[in-house]
């Protein structure tokens, strides 16, 4: 009996992580795909869409590499790949020593990445958002981290829409883009925060079109008091708004852009408040539709020149924008905001072009008069606009 022998070619077999593996979102129109490491369980996966599940995406999905090996003293690990309709995006790993850890690490970079992608189109506060669930109203309620936005949220969504915990994304039409994401729950000092889906805490669902109607700041107080709902001065509410905004730098005209809509809504409230289950009731009349404000700010002449300062003068710098309200001028550098009171917005007039300090003097003093003393002190102020980059000194 005759024998033969085989010869196979063993080749390593290949494996396609199929769509219905991965969590396909939309964040603020950004296009998401997390793929998670081996040590991520399904029961844990399952969690994640649940808690994802009114940001997921049906669209064509995109397939992250796969993660990284894992190490002993992190071994959970997701890769993300996004894309926007400007942006083609890219692709970033995730490893923590948790999958609580993971999870909220996830979170914090999702957001990051839609904000990126829509820097310079949407303005974007730091704030939650609850909407009317009939008209589609937003209100948005301004705050730093820690200090109430989710709590709020979860309170306030349990008869408005769910809008978002965490930005409050705005076309330059007043249009809303949701931002549903978990609730990022504290469970104490050290340990990753909860990611909890608004489904599961029981929020109501938003109307697919949203407007903002109305933003307020979240003032939460110890002592016990009665809510109170009051105006914000315009150059305080745009002062209070752009350090809880998102890249608002990126926007043409940055503070015009937001002194419009601030506008928009009537003025920014400032709510004080010491518990949330006191907010429903206080918020009920922003929902409703707010007078216009009259522009209470106006947009000077911030051009400059541009040819080199000739040593001994004084020249302003150029500002990426620049706005007055109510006397008083507010210029936004690269890095900060300064608000110009006094003498200040005549001195900034005064060096569109280069002066000398003697003709800054001159032209500060046809404004506000020449008591004794006053070169020294347009000196004086001065020397501290040029210390913070607002004027530019000529040397050699």
């Amino acid at each position: 009996m005759s024998g033969s022998s085989i010869k196979m070619a063993w080749e390593p077999v290949q494996f396609e992580e199929m769509p219905d593996h991965l969590l396909c979102l939309n964040v603020m129109g950004v296009q998401i795909a997390v793929r998670w490491g081996r040590d991520v369980t399904w029961e844990q996966r399952e969690s994640m869409r649940l808690a994802w599940a009114r940001c997921s995406s049906s669209d064509k999905p995109l397939v992250p590499p796969l993660p990284v090996e894992p190490s002993k003293s992190q071994p959970f690990a997701a890769n993300v790949a996004y894309r926007s309709t400007t942006d083609d995006g890219g692709t970033f790993h995730l490893h923590a020593a948790s999958f609580e850890e993971l999870a909220e690490i996830l979170t914090s970079r999702l957001t990051v990445a839609a904000i990126l992608a829509n820097a310079g189109k949407l303005t974007m506060l730091h704030a939650c958002g609850v909407a009317d669930p009939v008209t589609g109203a937003v209100v948005a309620l301004v705050a730093k981290s820690g200090t109430g936005k989710t709590t709020a949220a979860s309170v306030l969504a349990g008869a408005y829409g769910y809008v978002t915990d965490e930005t409050v994304a705005v076309r330059p039409d007043g249009s809303v883009v949701p931002y549903p994401k978990p609730l990022s729950i504290k469970q104490g000092p050290g340990v990753p925060k909860r990611q909890v889906g608004p489904d599961e805490r029981g929020l109501q669902p938003a109307p697919a079109k949203l407007f903002i109607q109305s933003i307020v700041l979240l003032d939460r107080v110890e002592d016990a008091v009665h809510p109170t709902l009051n105006k914000v001065p315009p150059a305080d509410a745009l002062l209070a708004l752009i350090p809880d905004s998102s890249s608002q730098a990126e926007m043409e005209q940055p503070l015009q852009s937001l002194c419009r809509l601030i506008d928009s809504v009537g003025g920014v409230r400032r709510v004080t408040y010491s518990e949330a289950v006191d907010l429903p009731a206080a918020l009920e009349p922003l929902f409703q539709e707010q007078r216009r404000s009259e522009p209470a700010w106006g947009a000077p002449d911030a051009e400059t020149g541009v040819s080199p300062i000739p040593d001994g003068f004084i020249r302003r710098a150029e500002p990426r924008d620049a706005v007055t309200i109510d006397g008083d001028l507010l210029v936004m550098l690269e890095s900060e905001i300064v608000r110009l009171s006094g003498i200040g917005p005549a001195i900034w007039k005064s060096t569109k072009t280069a002066v000398l300090a003697d003709q800054l003097a001159d032209d500060v003093g046809k404004v506000h008069g020449r008591p004794e003393g006053y070169r020294d002190a347009v000196a004086a102020a001065a020397g501290q606009l040029i210390a913070k980059s607002v004027l530019e000194q000529g040397s050699n």
